[in-house]
């Protein structure tokens, strides 16, 4: 075996996450367009196709009760439900779950059917339709084709071709584990971030409980916590337990360790990336059928939508008991009198409905339980709550409505969905902007404020689910506003003096020209770029391009965007104090920010390097501005740390804080975190830095830095896209 640098040195800090930022591992080439393709489709002659899949039982692997809907239905459901609102990472976009390690998850047993269930439509229509959005189509017809009106589907899930290596899973190494490095104080409690599931390997937590005990009040917690993890409510976490457990049943009719076979991406090359091979009776599919080792039906119709699941939850009284796969259950109490729901394969066989600890814990939550109520007495409310908890569900991580693609997109636009307005003005051409940027450049607003403030608001964005950015000017809007890394005393004064531009201008004009605060702070930082190269002999025009709009607080969800706030800022050098989550350093947190930000490592340490000399630090420290005349776009940054004249000491046991001292003389020449001295330490951060510190890389460097910040404050505009 070969080993890698990794393996060599551990601790050595992982850049290869950014180089899935410029590698293009599509097949299809860079000419094409999923947006395009995907327009080309007729819906509803793919919703047909699949649903003829849906009803017709495989003899390789049948269809519980003759129907492929609930199977369908969990596939999608564990397609969108690994999305967490700590990164944003993860969920439906990309169709990861075919791709390790989602593909092999213990909680994916049997997913591997489901896809390859649908293979013929994927031939079908190839290109036009990916996987991410054909396995949670798949998921709507099946609800759909068993009596449910969901709020509707987009398309716009545009396939990714390799793993995504940025997704922190947890600590450990082994799958269905759980260790004390999961949670921020040890054995129990809040998982550590980005974190969004409470065992390794499964969706969400332990459906048999805490640590695979019986444990109803511990599993209530854990259902709380991890659904929050997905930007869902309490009545949004009980509608889509209750109606996704509405549907079909569990698998386990023995012990899966004992008859089931290794997963698709340890099992032998003959078997074409298909696992989990069952040894167990004369049949497989159904009752013969091996997943979670939980065994049973959850009502007496698994294939319609009804009260079923709800009224067995509440009217039936249930005991915890080890299921024949050697798993902890819960069954009726005596001899309730509850309606048996017919055998999987054998329909002329019953069996007895169970119950999940997950949901026993709903009943006995307060809280849970009351939302169960109010829907046994409101089937209506509950549909809609399940309809729209479920649409969020498949939709969180694909952004603003402005990417959702097809017929079916709901006219309705849902506050999780970061709302703007819609430019409703004439947008300001060349004279105008000329015009605001000189305005902007004679209110003396310092450079470095200028473009901290921009840079605040655009660096907001996240590839992983599109949320973020300049657009909608959130910035002034709670809780960006009150963030301690905007330095909200200081933004006041900012934001105020550019209102007032912006005031001045709109009524000034006779015409329908209009300009937004969301486009005057981004055009003010490139105005303040500008300027400053002009200080280093640089005549540059940062590009602009007008068109967004200011939210407001109504449209602003407070709880969702404070996930947002960075913990630490490398580009403002920011180290933000107290935090305990699974990232072992600055740099780590540093480079997982920039692999948000679909930035490559030369962008990365470019845009590092460029915010330095500009002065463009939390609180104006002089901690990173290695050169004597900051506010002008320079290389000094690169110049002096890498230059041997100087040597550099750490002041703190943390050592993230370190002194720059003339090597000669030992007087201290400047300050300096981790955030700078990696791009000397590190061998490739110091071979990108070395071609922007040489005498004839200054111009470079500008060139450079101006592209990268431009590429940041453009990256919402998918109006532009």
């Amino acid at each position: 075996m070969t080993w890698s640098n990794q393996e060599w040195w551990p601790d050595l800090l992982r850049l290869d996450i950014l180089d899935d930022n410029t590698a293009d591992t599509n097949p299809y080439g860079e000419d094409f367009h999923y947006a395009e393709e995907f327009e080309t489709l007729d819906l509803d002659e793919v919703k047909s196709d699949i649903e003829d899949v849906m009803t017709d039982s495989a003899d390789w692997w049948p269809a519980d009760y003759g129907h492929y809907g609930p199977l369908f239905i969990r596939m999608a459901w564990h397609s969108a439900g690994t999305y967490r609102t700590s990164d944003g990472r993860a969920g439906a976009s990309g169709g990861l779950q075919r791709l390790p390690p989602e593909s092999s998850w213990p909680d994916n047993v049997n997913l591997d059917k489901a896809r390859r269930l649908l293979q013929p439509v994927k031939k079908k229509y190839g290109r036009r339709l990916s996987w991410g959005d054909l396995i949670v189509l798949a998921g709507n017809v099946a609800l759909e084709s068993m009596g449910f009106e969901t709020v509707g589907f987009a398309g716009g899930r545009e396939d990714e071709f390799k793993s995504n290596e940025a997704v922190e899973w947890g600590p450990e190494t082994e799958w269905e584990t759980t260790s004390s490095e999961r949670f921020e104080d040890g054995e129990v409690g809040n998982l550590k971030d980005p974190l969004g599931n409470t065992v390794m390997g499964l969706i969400y937590v332990n459906p048999e409980g805490p640590y695979g005990e019986p444990d109803v009040e511990g599993s209530a917690k854990n259902i709380r916590e991890e659904f929050s993890r997905m930007a869902m409510n309490d009545e949004e976490t009980v509608a889509l337990i209750a109606g996704g457990h509405t549907f079909g049943k569990v698998h386990g009719a023995d012990d899966p360790d004992e008859h089931v076979g290794p997963e698709p991406e340890a099992a032998s090359i003959e078997d074409q990336g298909l696992g989990w091979a069952q040894e167990h009776g004369d049949k497989i599919g159904g009752l013969e059928a091996i997943t979670s080792g939980i065994e049973g039906p959850w009502n007496a119709t698994p294939t319609q939508w009804d009260m079923g699941y709800v009224d067995n939850l509440l009217e039936h009284d249930w005991s915890s008991v080890k299921g024949p796969g050697g798993a902890w259950q819960w069954r009726p109490v005596g001899d309730e009198d509850i309606d048996y729901a017919p055998g999987a394969l054998e329909p002329s066989e019953t069996d007895q409905p169970m119950m999940l600890t997950t949901d026993i814990a709903l009943k006995h939550d307060d809280d849970y339980r009351e939302i169960l109520e109010r829907f046994q007495e409101n089937p209506n409310e509950f549909q809609e709550a399940f309809a729209k908890a479920w649409y969020k569900l498949i939709h969180r991580d694909m952004g603003p409505p402005k990417r959702f693609l097809g017929p079916e997109v709901p006219d309705e636009t849902f506050v999780w969905q970061d709302p703007v307005p819609d430019v409703n003005y004439e947008l300001i051409g060349d004279e105008a902007i000329a015009e605001l940027k000189g305005e902007i450049l004679a209110s003396d607003l310092p450079v470095s404020q200028l473009v901290k403030t921009a840079w605040a608001s655009a660096s907001t964005y996240r590839d992983s689910d599109k949320r973020g950015g300049a657009n909608g000017a959130r910035i002034r809007l709670e809780p960006q506003r009150s963030w301690k890394v905007n330095e909200p005393k200081e933004l006041d004064t900012i934001l105020g003096t550019l209102e007032v531009i912006q005031e001045e201008f709109n009524s000034s004009r006779d015409d329908d020209v209009r300009v937004s605060l969301a486009d005057l702070i981004v055009l003010g930082g490139n105005a303040a770029i500008e300027q400053a190269a002009s200080e280093a002999g640089y005549d540059v025009d940062v590009p602009f391009e007008p068109g967004r709009t200011d939210a407001s607080q109504k449209q602003t969800d407070v709880e969702s965007f404070e996930v947002l706030e960075p913990k630490v800022d490398a580009f403002r050098n920011y180290l933000g104090g107290e935090y305990d989550d699974l990232y072992d350093s600055p740099e780590e947190r540093m480079v997982d920010k920039a692999e948000l930000l679909n930035l490559s490592v030369p962008e990365m340490t470019v845009l590092v390097g460029g915010m330095r000399t500009l002065g463009a630090t939390y609180r104006d420290s002089d901690r990173g501005v290695f050169t004597d005349d900051p506010g002008t776009l320079s290389n000094d940054f690169f110049v002096n740390l890498l230059d041997m004249d100087y040597e550099w000491e750490p002041v703190d046991e943390d050592r993230e804080v370190f002194e720059v001292r003339d090597r000669d003389t030992g007087e201290l020449k400047w300050e300096a975190t981790r955030l700078d001295l990696i791009f000397g330490s590190n061998a490739r951060l110091r071979a990108t830095a070395d071609a922007y510190f040489a005498d004839d890389a200054e111009g470079k460097f500008v060139e450079d830095f101006v592209d990268a910040w431009s590429k940041v404050m453009q990256l919402d505009r998918f109006d532009l896209k």
